[in-house]
């Protein structure tokens, strides 16, 4: 029975704070807010978590190292079952990214998080993040140049980065796609999977255009 209120207790903890930093940002959510938000008192923060920084940190990890596992389990699973394609690659990226946007249990907040992480400057959590997950994304440009071996390194970092950007506007479902009505979310999400990878590959395998002179 301790065990399970010890977990019951973080766990509220963390959905409270992961609800309220979509809501109000890092800066913008105190301590006091995530305690009344969650029902427990600041000593089971402090206990639990340490500090406000550790708070943020562990709200990215409760959802990004599911989703880390699920990507680096399907890029193995490419690599080893159709090598030298880039399709597969791109889609052991996108495809575990978008599950976790449309998560019923807290998917669209933490979706709304990880924008006020792009919009807030906070260096401790650029550097959580990179520490923790940077491999990652090392591992999957390392699959990606094997299959564009014309890219420079520099060139193929721009296009990741514009294939991350794009990858994040269709985790946040707000652009011009909705989906349609008698359409389920998991069909639409695969649509936009689809949709996703196939640019993508397109933008990847683009021809260098050299700038002039």
């Amino acid at each position: 029975m301790g065990n399970t209120t010890h977990f019951s207790t973080k766990e509220r903890i963390l959905g409270a704070a992961e609800e309220l930093f979509a809501q109000h940002g890092f800066a913008g959510t105190s301590l006091r807010q995530v305690t009344s938000r969650a029902d427990v008192n600041i000593a089971a923060v402090n206990y639990h978590f340490g500090s406000k920084e550790n708070l943020v940190n562990e709200v990215f990890r409760r959802r990004m190292d599911d989703m880390t596992a699920a990507r680096l389990s399907l890029l193995e699973r490419a690599l080893a079952d159709r090598p030298g394609q880039l399709e597969p690659i791109l889609a052991a990226f996108v495809e575990p990214a978008l599950a976790l946007a449309q998560d019923r249990h807290g998917g669209g907040a933490f979706v709304r998080v990880i924008a006020r992480a792009y919009a807030e400057k906070n260096d401790g959590l650029r550097k959580f993040l990179s520490d923790h997950y940077g491999h990652v994304l090392r591992e999957f440009g390392k699959a990606i140049a094997a299959c564009v071996p014309g890219l420079s390194k520099e060139e193929l970092y721009w296009r990741l980065d514009f294939f991350s950007g794009a990858l994040t506007y269709a985790m946040a479902d707000f652009g011009l796609i909705k989906r349609p009505t008698g359409v389920t979310e998991t069909a639409h999400r695969e649509r936009a999977a689809r949709e996703l990878i196939r640019f993508a590959e397109a933008g990847l395998r683009a021809d260098h255009v050299k700038q002039p002179l």
